[in-house]
């Protein structure tokens, strides 16, 4: 998931996810993007954009931060019906900034693809199933512990490195370009997606935006969208790309490859008997969230007491 060159070849195709660790859309999205990266897997090249949804310097303090969390508590359970995702039981405080998050996601990329995945899925999880938000160096780096194959000594040296602070740098400037068709999107999604203002007068991606680019132009799927609608995407730019979804695995096949599971992503992933008799669940307040026993062992919700039941 490295950066690529402006120009894509004409042998190439990318898809670049507009993102953050900590967003409530792109968390619901899981599910349909998860299954799309498995589709395209080996196909396009996948390139995630991380925004900095909670910038150091958008907003004053809240007067009344136990009033802020309480009303973005409403805001993400409001997303989460539409979205059918997790959501804490009880947020502890709204997120101070996405920087932290976002540095080690970005630092993880060095480590490989699926290091990178599942590291930014448990930094997702510390806000919408642990409640407590990966906003701090410190907080980011002990969600990540114990994920298969993590160098955590590496990440976080590069984690802190100019390098990777200048790699997500350019994903905030990168993510405040957006292209001229997501200024305005009418659509019957309850998250259509289009550009929002930022306090410099500008435009930023809605999350999570999808881009897909070839030789052949550019086509952007931005909002919380079918999968459908990526497929499209994808076949009007590189008709010989298969889009066809991947067949759905052995409940059992499917939690060892993805480590946590949603219902929402089970229903789409999995075909059988659900639960397998490994599975760990973890209550939420939106329905549960499905762990390997291995994961359940170094996850930051069965660390931090969030009620687990085999």
């Amino acid at each position: 998931m490295t950066a690529v060159p402006d120009e894509v070849s004409a042998d190439e195709v990318e898809v670049v996810e507009y993102t953050d660790p900590l967003c409530p859309w792109s968390w619901g999205a899981e599910p349909v993007l998860r299954g799309l990266r498995a589709a395209l897997a080996g196909r396009v090249r996948w390139r995630r954009v991380y925004c900095v949804l909670f910038d150091d310097h958008d907003d004053d303090p809240a007067p009344d931060p136990a009033a802020e969390t309480a009303w973005y508590a409403r805001y993400v359970e409001d997303i989460s019906g539409h979205t059918h995702a997790p959501r804490a039981a009880n947020l502890r405080r709204v997120a101070a900034s996405s920087w932290p998050s976002s540095l080690v996601a970005k630092a993880a990329e060095a480590q490989g693809d699926d290091v990178a995945d599942r590291v930014l899925r448990r930094l997702r999880e510390t806000v919408f199933v642990v409640g407590e938000p990966a906003d701090t160096a410190d907080l980011a780096l002990s969600a990540v512990r114990g994920v298969p194959g993590l160098d955590l000594a590496r990440l976080a040296v590069d984690a802190a490195s100019d390098a990777v602070r200048d790699r997500v740098r350019a994903d905030h400037a990168e993510a405040r370009r957006p292209v001229a068709e997501v200024l305005s999107v009418r659509a019957g999604s309850p998250h259509p997606g289009a550009a929002k203002e930022t306090p410099d007068g500008g435009h930023r991606y809605a999350l999570p935006t999808v881009l897909v680019r070839s030789a052949g132009g550019v086509r952007a799927v931005p909002g919380w969208r079918s999968y459908g609608e990526y497929a499209r995407a994808v076949g009007e730019l590189a008709p010989g790309v298969s889009v066809a979804p991947v067949a759905p695995l052995d409940p059992a096949a499917a939690l060892a490859r993805y480590r946590s599971l949603t219902e929402p992503e089970r229903e789409l992933l999995t075909r059988g008997p659900w639960p397998p008799s490994e599975a760990v669940r973890v209550e939420t307040g939106n329905g549960p969230l499905w762990l390997h026993p291995e994961e359940a062992v170094t996850h930051p919700a069965t660390r931090r007491g969030t009620p687990a039941a085999p």
